[in-house]
């Protein structure tokens, strides 16, 4: 059997569902503003690292709002080293909304129920699981691979990755690459085809501010200067227009394969390539794809006035933008086209776009990984319509990859989860999981 011939005991299965519930269990809600509390997750991921025989270190840059970090030394001192990375805050969840309660960690059926259960507290725990194995049966990985649990990937990272980055940049000395969260799961194509995409890179993060000005005035009078109305147009424009198709690497990389799945002959190098019409022909597989084809901005939050006849003088409203690599020019002059001469507007929190090599060898082991353990599974690029911590590392020079692996049944739509209502994960899943993870640490 494969996970006897890589050494996955029955303590590290055990641990993985027991670790999953735990963490979700301490409640890591991150709210923004500085609202949440990372601290007793951070001890719990430390206390075991140190059970492994690490030596993890805390770090804050806010009182509670905690990080830790620990190395693993490699058999190659000469090999770059690898970082994996997890985040430990979890968006909010309503409890009237949920099946089970989405702090409760209850495990029913063979699945694990709660906030975090995909996103990613599941992933932190299947770290943790393979590192206690290695320290019991006497693994050493052939590169340095230093773990780090971090705080406020759900909000603006400024007290996780991005302040280890900024502060702490030598506890990440030798790593030329990472990996993290939201790749090599399992995509249901509804056809029977097993889909695991490994991300390759990420859109940046543009969300804006829209600041409308104008003259203040009675609601009865004529108003040519109308605050409200010059900030509706222009959120209208936003939110209808058909930003143009830009292809990176990644999406080619992506587009191809899944066009090869599928027996369809096409040539996403040629002039005349009309990547909206392969998606139609991809199917449900079109949705590993299609938000990355091109730039968005998604109108989100209005704000205006304060009594119904009175005319605002300002009103302000907020944009979920996101841009490809190389992309960022024409997301800026289109957003300037778009809200006019009477609308201002401003990066609110901005990050970068990511890309990483398809043709690497790291990404190649992931691959080999998922097809030791999924040999029904289909591996594809793809490239994350939003964003993680890998874009705060990549200012130390590291390349991330998404590589959180899940074996899936037919019906559970992991992308759906993320953030979602019952969010869980299957006990079966978290087993897969740490094998492939496992499988690649010890190849990588």
């Amino acid at each position: 059997m494969a996970d006897q011939a890589f050494h996955v005991d029955q303590q590290a299965l055990d641990e993985v569902v027991a670790f999953t519930s735990d963490l979700i269990r301490i409640d890591t809600t991150n709210r923004g503003g500085g609202d949440c509390r990372e601290r007793p997750a951070a001890e719990y991921a430390a206390e075991q690292l140190a059970g492994a025989g690490l030596e993890p270190t805390l770090l804050e840059r806010t009182e509670g709002r905690t990080n830790v970090v620990a190395r693993i030394e490699g058999a190659d001192p000469s090999a770059d080293a690898l970082l994996l990375h997890g985040h430990l805050d979890v968006v909010p969840a309503e409890a009237a909304d949920w099946s089970v309660h989405p702090f409760s960690g209850e495990i029913r059926d063979g699945v694990v129920w709660g906030r975090g259960a995909v996103d990613m507290k599941n992933m932190d725990a299947m770290i943790l699981a393979v590192v206690r194995q290695w320290a019991r049966t006497g693994v050493r990985p052939r590169r340095d691979i230093v773990v780090a649990f971090t705080a406020d990937e759900e909000a603006s990272a400024e007290d996780g990755s991005g302040f280890l980055a900024e502060q702490h940049a030598g506890l990440f000395e030798g790593c030329t690459e990472g990996v993290s969260e939201s790749g090599a799961f399992t995509f249901h194509d509804g056809s029977g085809r097993h889909i695991y995409p490994i991300a390759a890179g990420e859109r940046g993060t543009g969300w804006l501010r829209l600041t409308a000005r104008g003259t203040a005035g009675h609601g009865s009078k004529v108003n040519h200067a109308n605050a409200v109305t010059r900030l509706a147009a222009a959120v209208a424009r936003i939110g209808a227009h058909e930003w143009p198709v830009r292809l990176t690497p990644t999406v080619r990389a992506a587009l191809t394969e899944l066009a090869a799945l599928y027996g369809i002959e096409v040539d996403v190098t040629a002039p005349d390539f009309a990547a909206d019409d392969l998606l139609m022909k991809l199917g449900p597989a079109a949705a590993l794809v299609e938000p990355t084809v091109r730039n968005s901005a998604n109108p989100t939050m209005l704000s205006a006035g304060y009594k119904v006849n009175v005319i605002p003088g300002e009103a302000t409203a907020f944009v979920d933008g996101r841009y490809l690599p190389g992309g960022e020019d024409e997301f800026r002059e289109t957003l300037d086209r778009l809200t006019g001469p009477d609308v201002d507007w401003e990066f609110a929190h901005q990050e970068v776009a990511l890309q990483a090599p398809v043709d690497s060898s790291t990404y190649a082991k992931m691959r080999a990984a998922v097809e030791e353990f999924a040999p029904e599974g289909h591996v594809v690029p793809y490239c994350m319509s939003g964003g993680t911590d890998a874009k705060q590392f990549s200012r130390l020079g590291i390349t991330g990859y998404g590589f959180a692996p899940l074996r899936l049944p037919e019906g559970f739509d992991h992308q759906a989860l993320f953030h979602g209502v019952d969010e869980r994960v299957p006990v079966e899943a978290l087993h897969f999981g740490v094998r492939v993870l496992d499988r690649f640490l010890r190849s990588a």
